[in-house]
C-alpha cells in the first residue's frame, strides 16, 4: 500500500505542476467556473447555466488552439552569482535573444529546478516533525509527510518573471529574484518561456534545457562575543603562508627581495655578495589556533536540529576574527575532516562552502570525532563545540578537554519538541526554530 500511495502522490504532483504552468490564474478560475456551470446547467429546463458552460468551453478551446503553434526560437543565458545564502533574498541575470524575424511581446520566464519529489526510500524512512500526533489515517497514508518532504526539497522560490519586448534578432535582459530556502547545491535544469493567449487563460510553452547549479550557503545568526581565554600554542613547522603579527618566529631561508618586504629583513652580507637585495624569511611558530567542532551524528534525517547546528557553526565561523589566528573546522562524514581558515591558509567563505555540503553521519560513533579533536589538542588554544545532544559520550568529550586545560565553549542544539537536557550553566542550550532568540538571550 505504501508504494501505491507513493505513486499516486507522485503522479498527482506531476499533473498539478504541469497544470499550473499551462493555465494562468485567470485560466484556472475559468476552469473552476466551467465545472460549476456544468453542475448547475445539467437541467436545461430550470437554469441557463448550460449557456455559461458553452461560452466558457468555447473560450478555453480557442485559448488552447492559440497556444499550440508557439515556436519562439529563443536562446537564453543565465548569469548566476558565485553563491547565495539560505533565507536571504538574492538576484541573478537572465539574457534572452529573439532568433525570429518577428518581435516577441508578453512573454514570461519560468525557471525549472530539480525535481523536489522524494524517492520512495526517503518517503518511507523519513518522519515529519510531530507526525506521531497525527491521526491514524494521515500516519498510514502519509500525505502530510509527502507534502512536508516536497516543501523541504524545494531548493528555492523563484517567481514568474515577465520579459521585456524582444525586437527581431535582438536580446533583452531581466533581473530575477531568488530566495533559497535551504543550504546545499541548487540545481537548475532549464527555463520555460510562456506566452499567454490573447485572453490570458492558457500559456503556450517552450522549454529550453539550461542545466546550471548554484551553491547556497547556510543561513547565519548574529553571534555574541565568543572570545576564548586561550593562549598562543606552538605549531610544529609553523604556517608557511602565515603573516607576522608580533609572534615568535623561526628563521626559514633566504629569498629574493619582493616589493613591500621590510628593510629590517634584508640580509646585508648576501646583498654585498650577489649585488641584489636578499631578505631573510621567517616561519611563525607560536600563534592562536581555535577549533570549531561540529557534531554531525544526528539521530534522524532530515533533522531540523542538525540544520540549525550547521547554521550556528557557520555563524560562529563568520564571527571569529581569523586575521591573526587559525580556525579549524572539525566534523565527521565518511571520514574525519579538518578544514583550516585564517592567516593566509584560507578564508571564511571557503569554510562556509564546506558547511554548505555537510551531511549527517549515521555509520560512525561519536568517539570518532572525540579522537579527531584530541589528536590536535596540543596545538589548540580553545575549542567551540556545536553538539546535537548532551549525553554521556558528549559530556565525557567536553570533560576531558577541560581536564586537559583547554578552554571550551559548548552549544547544544535540540529538536523543538525534545525535552531540555540536564546540563551545567556554562553549556548553552538552543532549540531548533528559536536559535536567534536563544543567542540574543546570551
Amino acid at each position: 500500500m505504501k508504494r501505491f500511495w507513493y505513486r499516486l502522490f507522485r503522479s498527482t504532483a506531476s499533473v498539478q505542476y504541469r497544470f499550473g504552468r499551462r493555465f494562468t490564474p485567470a485560466g484556472q478560475l475559468v476552469l473552476g467556473a466551467l465545472g460549476a456551470a456544468l453542475v448547475i446547467g445539467i437541467d436545461t429546463n430550470r437554469t441557463v447555466g448550460y449557456q455559461a458552460f458553452t461560452f466558457l468551453l468555447a473560450l478555453l478551446l480557442i485559448a488552447l488552439a492559440w497556444s499550440f503553434p508557439f515556436r519562439g526560437r529563443l536562446t537564453v543565458r543565465r548569469v548566476l552569482p558565485r553563491f547565495v545564502t539560505a533565507g536571504e533574498p538574492a538576484w541573478y541575470r537572465v539574457v534572452i535573444r529573439n532568433g525570429t524575424a518577428t518581435p516577441q511581446r508578453g512573454l514570461v520566464l519560468l525557471e525549472t529546478l530539480a525535481d523536489p519529489r522524494p524517492s520512495f526510500e526517503e518517503f518511507t524512512s523519513a518522519r515529519e516533525p510531530g507526525e506521531e500526533r497525527r491521526n491514524w489515517f494521515d500516519r498510514t497514508v502519509g500525505y502530510p509527510r509527502w507534502d512536508w518532504l516536497v516543501a523541504r526539497n524545494q531548493g528555492a522560490r523563484i517567481e514568474a518573471q515577465p520579459l521585456p519586448p524582444l525586437p527581431p534578432g535582438d536580446a533583452g535582459e531581466v533581473r530575477v529574484a531568488l530566495k533559497a530556502v535551504r543550504r546545499g547545491r541548487l540545481d537548475f535544469t532549464g527555463v520555460t518561456i510562456a506566452r499567454p493567449d490573447p485572453f490570458g487563460l492558457v500559456n503556450a510553452l517552450e522549454t529550453l534545457r539550461l542545466p546550471q547549479s548554484l551553491l547556497v550557503l547556510p543561513k547565519r545568526y548574529a553571534m555574541p562575543d565568543l572570545a576564548l581565554p586561550g593562549t598562543r600554542k606552538y605549531q610544529p613547522g609553523g604556517v608557511a603562508l602565515a603573516s607576522s603579527v608580533g609572534d615568535s618566529e623561526e628563521f626559514l631561508a633566504l629569498r629574493d627581495y619582493r616589493p613591500g618586504d621590510p628593510l629590517r629583513r634584508i640580509h646585508w652580507k648576501s646583498l654585498a655578495r650577489v649585488r641584489k637585495p636578499v631578505v631573510k624569511e621567517y616561519q611563525d611558530e607560536f600563534f592562536v589556533r581555535h577549533a570549531l567542532v561540529l557534531d554531525t551524528f544526528a539521530a534522524s534525517e532530515p533533522s531540523d536540529a542538525f540544520e540549525e547546528a550547521v547554521s550556528l557553526a557557520a555563524s560562529i565561523a563568520c564571527s571569529i576574527q581569523t586575521q591573526d589566528a587559525l580556525l579549524d573546522l572539525l566534523f565527521v562524514g565518511p571520514e574525519a575532516y579538518c578544514f583550516t581558515a585564517g592567516r593566509g591558509l584560507g578564508d571564511t567563505d571557503r569554510m562556509l562552502e564546506v558547511l554548505a555540503g555537510v551531511r549527517a553521519c549515521h555509520d560512525k560513533p561519536f568517539r570518532t570525532l572525540h579522537h579527531a579533536v584530541l589528536e590536535r589538542r596540543a596545538s589548540l588554544s580553545g575549542v567551540i563545540c556545536v553538539l546535537l545532544a548532551w549525553d554521556e559520550p558528549r559530556r565525557a568529550f567536553v570533560g576531558q578537554l577541560r581536564a586537559l586545560g583547554t578552554p571550551v565553549r559548548v552549544f547544544v542544539v535540540t529538536e523543538k519538541d525534545a525535552p531540555a537536557p540536564a546540563r551545567p550553566d556554562e553549556v548553552h542550550h538552543l532549540v531548533a526554530g528559536a536559535v536567534a532568540e536563544g543567542l540574543a538571550r546570551g
